[in-house]
């Protein structure tokens, strides 16, 4: 396990280590406002080298979860401000992942006010977890002109406040059928304006994003989570070759924008073609997530094809999970009851080595 232990450097990157804490939904924050139990959460994981929070809304109408963060009001940054300031304690560098929600959302879950929005008004398919129980998606209002260009300000708004919050940088969360990879597929963004269309048109929401949060934060503080052919929270599928082409040429313009990383949830619809077409168009980092061991994230990164390596359960039950690997000791099993409850149970009282 040598390799996952080793420093490295790279851009923006100084880490102890190349092993990533894998961004993960925990509906912790009471009020939508990060806390000090959060901060503990964050704090027991800073074995990492780094470490890529749960999703954090840009703005009101994002927040499509319980208990999901936010970074735009001036209460969450400073609740954001006890987590960065307990990892980088730890020697760890820390990204906040922004996510809006898009369709993928329940009404009860925003802020009294506020509307589920999409790229179009395509309800999605399925239920959604909400305090009083599990509910159908809501039916999204298509946002307009005006609403695209407010959602492209509350995102670059969003990343300044996490530098505010002493955030090492951002990544945006194109991945997991929420807003974002709304845009990218055909099926779910039907607009015939400038946001819609080819595949030119259905990434320049993401581009347009990156592109202007880039220039106010650095691009070497940006990065980018993808999910290439994952059809999780209803993301219908579509023709193979149009998503290996779409995929390719964003990491080709993430590339040309010089952002820190690509971070890609893998999963085995992948096509190795299609892996490989990516890590040649993207020069910079390259994290792989999902499904990992210790022995198969070492063998990734043996073989050159990920730069870095995340894991997601195996710290959200192992705090310690670096020192586990290490001493090559059981892992403890996440307690699957709790992981979106509020409080400390099943969230910051798994069990350490002594």
């Amino acid at each position: 396990m040598k390799k996952l232990f080793e420093y490295y450097k790279k851009g923006v990157f100084q880490l102890k280590n190349r092993v990533v804490l894998a961004p993960m939904t925990r509906s912790r924050a009471i009020n939508n406002v990060p806390n000090d139990l959060m901060a503990t959460y964050y704090k027991q994981r800073s074995g990492a080298g780094l470490i890529v929070t749960e999703g954090t809304s840009p703005n009101p109408d994002g927040l499509g979860y319980p208990r999901i963060p936010g970074i735009f009001s001036d209460a969450q940054v400073e609740g954001w401000k006890l987590a960065t300031n307990a990892v980088h304690q730890g020697g760890s560098k820390i990204f906040l992942q922004l996510m809006h929600t898009g369709r993928i959302a329940h009404s009860s879950n925003l802020p009294d006010g506020y509307q589920v929005v999409g790229l179009s008004d395509v309800k999605a398919a399925g239920e959604i977890y909400t305090d009083t129980g599990m509910y159908e998606y809501s039916a999204p209002a298509a946002l307009d002109a005006d609403g695209i260009a407010r959602i492209i300000r509350d995102h670059v708004k969003a990343a300044k406040n996490a530098i505010a919050a002493g955030f090492d940088g951002v990544e945006l969360h194109g991945a997991h059928g929420y807003l974002l990879e709304q845009s990218l597929n055909p099926h779910v963004n039907n607009r015939t304006d400038n946001y819609g269309g080819s595949i030119e048109n259905r990434s320049r929401l993401l581009l347009e994003i990156i592109q202007q949060i880039a220039a106010v934060i650095g691009a070497d503080k940006v990065g980018l989570r993808i999910s290439p052919y994952l059809t999780s929270n209803d993301m219908p599928v579509y023709d193979g070759e149009e998503v290996h082409q779409t995929y390719v040429y964003l990491a080709g313009e993430m590339s040309r924008l010089n952002i820190a990383y690509l971070h890609i949830s893998n999963n085995p619809g992948i096509p190795e073609d299609t892996h490989q077409r990516i890590r040649d168009a993207f020069a910079n980092t390259i994290i792989y997530c999902n499904g990992l061991t210790a022995e198969t994230a070492e063998a990734k990164l043996l073989d050159g094809s990920a730069d870095l390596v995340a894991f997601g359960r195996s710290f959200l039950a192992n705090p310690d999970f670096m020192r586990r690997i290490e001493k090559n000791v059981p892992l403890n099993e996440p307690d699957y009851n709790t992981l979106y409850t509020p409080g400390a149970q099943g969230y910051t009282d798994y069990p350490e080595l002594d």
